[in-house]
């Protein structure tokens, strides 16, 4: 699927701009759908290549954490995983999507998998599918930046492997809104783009009400099923400012073509790959990031795709959502 508008070239500084806004890498989250996948693959080989180095080449199987995994699985020697493809340095195509994706959360699953001693099965599909279709079994397990929130551990098991977050993003240039958000009250007034189904459409909704209370104009939500038509929002002015994962916010910012200015930090959350509640699966997953982080492949995984930051101390299975 191809960029909104791309019916009409654009200069070659305008669509590398465009390939390079990983705004939607979404959830804390969540990340664009196979449909920003391939708008950022599309654009992305020439811009954004994935960094060299393979730092899950040596990882090994561990049978004392392999002998977690139930029989079953053992046996078939295979995990489907749901995977939400959507921008860096999450996950995304930096070279089309006739290639294989990358990205820090393909790796430390592919790394995972490895410890067990099993293949993946992944399958491409959009971030808000990939939780619903856990429990008809569809998937093992889903990845896609998917947060910690006390909503979702309701109906979803999560196994944790980064501190990732919400956080905001302006384009270059623009004086409306210029510090760190600490208080969506500084955003009354302006209108907001995010994704669909993310944790950041879920916070902006349920708080719309706080400008009214200070006795503000409220902001507008706009929500996007693409990586793609935000992006173009942004580029065009019809939104003011990208409500998005700090990494994602982060790496984009660090791109020249992008031309986004990043304002920090809103709140952090714990990601982690998703089950369905109940699932034998989680011990297993648990034990091998787990495994990755004493032998040390986490941390370069991590900063092979600059996110050392946030990377967390050990693996946890359902914990509170951050307050």
């Amino acid at each position: 699927m191809n960029l909104p508008g791309n019916g009409i070239r654009t200069r070659p500084r305008t669509a590398a701009a465009l390939a390079l806004l990983p705004l939607l890498a979404l959830t804390a989250c969540g990340s664009g759908g196979s449909g920003a996948a391939a708008a950022a693959g599309t654009g992305a080989a020439q811009v954004s290549s994935a960094p060299a180095g393979d730092p899950v080449a040596g990882v090994r199987p561990v049978e004392s954490v392999a002998a977690l995994l139930p029989a079953e699985v053992r046996k078939a020697g295979t995990l489907r995983v749901g995977s939400s493809v959507g921008a860096p340095p999450a996950a995304y195509y930096p070279n089309g999507q006739a290639k294989p994706p990358a990205g820090q959360d393909i790796d430390i699953a592919d790394a995972v998998a490895k410890v067990l001693g099993v293949k993946l099965e992944r399958q491409d599909a959009s971030f808000e599918t990939i939780l619903p279709a856990l429990g008809s079994g569809k998937y093992d397990f889903g990845t896609g930046n998917f947060g910690v929130t006390t909503e979702r551990l309701k109906t979803i098991d999560f196994v944790t492997y980064i501190n990732d977050g919400q956080g905001f993003a302006v384009k270059t240039g623009n004086t409306t809104l210029t510090t760190q958000v600490s208080d969506l009250t500084q955003l009354c007034g302006l209108t907001i783009g995010t994704g669909a189904g993310t944790t950041f459409e879920k916070t902006l909704t349920a708080q719309k009400g706080v400008c009214a209370a200070a006795g503000k104009k409220p902001y507008e939500v706009k929500v996007f099923a693409e990586t793609g038509a935000v992006t173009t929002a942004l580029q065009q002015g019809r939104i003011d400012v990208v409500m998005s994962t700090i990494n994602g916010l982060r790496h984009q910012a660090a791109q020249p073509a992008a031309q986004t200015a990043f304002l920090g930090e809103y709140h952090r959350l714990d990601v982690g790959f998703a089950f369905k509640k109940g699932s034998p699966l989680t011990p297993a997953l648990q034990a091998a990031v787990n495994e990755l982080i004493k032998d040390g492949t986490y941390a370069r995984i991590l900063k092979k795709w600059g996110t050392t930051a946030s990377a967390i101390d050990s693996s946890q299975i359902n914990p509170a959502e951050h307050a």
